[in-house]
């Protein structure tokens, strides 16, 4: 079952699942300490950074499963 998705805010991930923070930094997401991501969408920061958002999806909800199962 997927964690997160494409509407789900950067600053609540952070915030809920600190272990999607390697991931994010892994995929070039630098920016999670920006005040304008806490309030940003991952799809929407993803297409900021030229992410495929579905990827970035798919290994953040991969890393919180692993940890969390």
């Amino acid at each position: 079952m997927a964690t997160i998705n494409e509407k789900t805010l950067v600053g609540e991930i952070v915030r809920a699942y600190p272990e999607a923070i390697e991931v994010l930094l892994s995929k070039g997401m630098h920016c999670l300490g920006c005040p304008a991501s806490q309030a940003e969408s991952i799809a929407d920061a993803c297409m900021v950074h030229g992410l495929d958002p579905d990827e970035v999806i798919e290994a953040v909800n991969a890393k919180i499963e692993n940890v969390r199962a």
